[in-house]
């Protein structure tokens, strides 16, 4: 290999470091002249008496185990004294989201990563719970009931829900956070994370979690907020901090990677006209935009404020082909967006999940933009996007002929009419209305006319009346169906699930889990297993009906199988399983959990056949 190629390496690398270290001292201007920083330790004083408290309502949560007519397993659960704690295990009481693990990363289903997203940005659920009264938090504690170890970041809001009056400024600010951590243990426990003080009283408590690492469900029974009514009395330290040793991902946490004003930073701020730009002007311009690459996105904002050379590469639309907003959820608004219009007109990816809430984006602000930013979108990305509303579907419809991907999940505000714009995007591949109020009605229409649908959630949509005549449109229409999310669907059947089964030949992830009118008895399970040999991913959690007979059907049939969820069976032996393992090499999870004939001897002699599948069996003291 010619020596030049390893030293292209080097030099990229290098540049890379410099215009980093660059974006850096931009703006951190008077604060690295100094090497000392202020820590600030807070002292209540004896007459500020401490105000303890249980949430009082859940406002919003991004997904959960349960269904939305039910409290089982639902994160309204968590309002409230606790219904659980101290006691462990697997219970219903108890508020739990809706994966854990790779697993779900792991599927046919799973979208690409984002690039660009902060190392420190890992949640991936939140719940956000209201309190009684607005206090200054002195602590927060979870009471965790089994697998803990979820909750990475607390965050609390300035904004008081109950309220009549709305707030000129809504902040949040960041109490705690931590990365993703193991906890070899499934036991409770009151997770009493220390906590910042904060010059605000909040009642607005959100906590976000990373199931990543959990080898099951996380489940959490309440929540209690420790607060003063009064501001405490704060004794101010110097503490000998050298600016120069803060790692960058220490330094991002900070200067507020994900909280801090993104518009100031996207504003074109006055640019330095130095003498020269160093040497990055000889570099050729591709290489250049390659090393700017692997800047995040406050830092490409900070970059473009250095000097003229740099501010052209830096708002160079290439550069924003993929645009991830979702981990600077707290401080977009109408105005980021404004500012980032002209530089995404190339846009292909955009990423505005959880974002824009409690008007922090309108409809008009997200209009404009889509107008300008619109045209080149394959992938959309609005979970959790409660800003939404029908106009804002209209606008989508229009302004994105090539959008592929959309993702509306818990858009639960979003009104039943809204969803027949979507009918519109004839080129949809994939299309995510999990916990959504679509009707039967808008979503015949979107699957007789998005004929190319790929990958389609419905799972936890209770609006739909019929479910076995979308089956059948689904069977008819969408003939290169790999993935279907039927979770929860209430009143499926077996004349449902044979149109699936004819039509949707290319199936390779089946999610059944929780259809209570599904019989094994009517051979639904079986004709699944002998019509879809390409089945990779198949849930049948919580149908007590499931036998060995199905169990050898998928042994025989399909053999690329590597998930496979039977909770709450009564008929399936291990004798079957041991069949199926055999036969299924690929097999990487088996829950059995509370499956009355495999006990934990079963379970045991599994393991120590078939060490590399992950068998869980959960259990309730």
């Amino acid at each position: 290999m010619s020596p030049v190629f390893p030293m292209l390496t080097v030099l990229t690398m290098f540049y890379y470091m410099c215009l980093r270290r660059r974006a850096r001292t931009a703006t951190r201007g008077d604060m690295m002249n100094s090497h000392r920083t202020i820590v600030s330790n807070s002292r209540t004083s004896p007459l500020n008496a401490e105000v303890v408290q249980y949430a009082k309502e859940v406002v919003d949560f991004s997904s959960h185990y349960g269904s939305e007519n039910s409290i089982s397993y639902t994160m309204w659960n968590l309002a409230g004294v606790p219904n659980v704690f101290p006691s462990s295990g697997d219970f219903t009481q108890t508020a739990v989201f809706r994966t854990y693990g790779t697993w779900w990363d792991q599927c046919p289903s799973a979208s690409l990563p984002f690039r660009r997203t902060p190392s420190n940005f890992q949640s991936q659920d939140y719940v956000e719970l209201t309190f009684e009264q607005q206090v200054y938090p002195t602590a927060v504690h979870v009471l965790e009931t089994y697998h803990p170890g979820a909750v990475i970041r607390i965050l609390a809001c300035s904004a008081n829900p109950y309220s009549p009056n709305p707030p000129a400024e809504v902040r949040w600010e960041i109490l705690w956070s931590e990365r993703p951590t193991k906890v070899n243990a499934s036991q409770a426990r009151q997770f009493k994370p220390c906590i910042k003080q904060i010059n605000f009283p909040t009642n607005l408590i959100r906590l976000e979690v990373n199931s990543s690492l959990l080898d099951y469900y996380t489940e959490l029974d309440a929540v209690v907020l420790h607060g003063t009514e009064d501001k405490p009395l704060l004794s101010l330290k110097t503490s000998l901090v050298d600016m120069n040793d803060l790692e960058d991902d220490d330094y991002e946490e900070k200067d507020g990677c994900g909280m801090d004003g993104l518009n100031k930073k996207f504003s074109s701020a006055a640019l330095g006209d130095g003498p020269n730009n160093g040497y990055f002007d000889k570099l050729p311009y591709e290489l250049i935009q390659l090393i700017l690459n692997h800047l995040s996105l406050p830092d490409l904002c900070r970059l473009a404020q250095t000097c003229r050379l740099l501010h052209q590469h830096c708002c160079d639309p290439l550069q924003y082909l993929h645009l991830n907003l979702q981990p600077y959820w707290a401080k977009l608004d109408d105005a980021s967006l404004e500012f980032l219009q002209a530089r995404c007109a190339l846009v292909q990816w955009l990423n505005l999940s959880w974002t824009g809430n409690r008007g922090f984006i309108s409809v008009s602000g997200f209009s404009r933009f889509l107008k300008v930013c619109g045209s080149e979108l394959v992938r959309l990305e609005l979970s959790c996007s409660h800003f939404l509303n029908e106009t804002c579907l209209e606008v989508i419809s229009e302004m994105c002929p090539n959008l592929q991907d959309l993702n509306l999940s818990s858009c639960d505000k979003l009104p039943p009419q809204a969803f027949g714009h979507i009918a519109k995007l004839y080129s949809l591949k994939r299309l995510i209305l999990y916990r959504t109020k679509v009707e039967q009605t808008a979503l015949l229409s979107i699957l007789n006319f998005c004929a190319e649908l790929q990958h389609l959630n419905l799972g936890s949509c209770v609006m739909i009346e019929d479910y076995d005549v979308i089956a059948s449109m689904i069977g008819a229409k969408c003939k290169n169906l790999r993935t279907l999310d039927l979770w929860r669907c209430k009143n499926i059947t077996e004349n449902g699930i044979a149109e699936l089964a004819s039509g949707c030949v290319l199936l390779e992830e089946l999610d059944l889990g929780w259809c209570p009118t599904l019989q094994s008895s009517t051979g639904c399970f079986a004709r699944l297993a002998r019509q879809l040999p390409n089945l990779q991913k198949l849930f049948l959690t919580a149908n007590r009906s499931v036998c060995d007979a199905d169990i050898e059907e998928l042994a025989s049939n399909c053999t690329r199988l590597q998930q496979l969820d039977i909770l709450g069976t009564r008929m399936v032996s291990p004798a079957s399983l041991r069949k199926l393992l055999e036969s299924c090499k690929d097999l990487s999870l088996l829950d059995v959990s509370f499956c009355s004939q495999i006990d934990n001897r079963a379970v045991l002699e599994l393991n120590a056949s078939f060490p590399k599948v992950f068998i869980k069996r959960s259990f309730t003291q």
